[in-house]
């Protein structure tokens, strides 16, 4: 083979191994930014996921808050119709005792 076709064949493979390492370069540009794109698109995903998870457990904590407060709340109106009564079941308890406490008072002054 002569020298000149030796040489055309040799720059021809080293424009053809050019052509291959441009167009993997430029397909590895490619292939990484669809792959950025992807990973920007997971990471906002994820984001809007974990909003929604946290205002649906802020939702749900504040549901059995207003829960606590109902339930402490009847518990403590409970408590408080049952001193009224003890208190008014003890009136005329008291009333009697002070009273007997005024007679002795009286007669002993007398």
């Amino acid at each position: 083979m002569p020298r000149p076709e030796v040489l055309e064949r040799i720059q021809s493979a080293e424009h053809d191994a050019d052509d291959i390492v441009a167009e993997a370069e430029d397909d590895r540009d490619e292939r990484i930014a669809e792959a950025r794109k992807r990973a920007e698109e997971i990471r906002t995903d994820a984001e809007e996921e974990a909003r929604d998870l946290k205002e649906r457990r802020l939702e749900e904590a504040r549901e059995e808050i207003d829960e606590e407060c109902e339930r402490v709340l009847e518990e403590g109106e409970q408590e408080r119709a049952a001193l009224a009564e003890s208190a008014q079941d003890r009136v005329d308890e008291v009333t009697d005792h002070v009273v007997s406490l005024f007679q002795e008072d009286v007669h002993a002054q007398t």
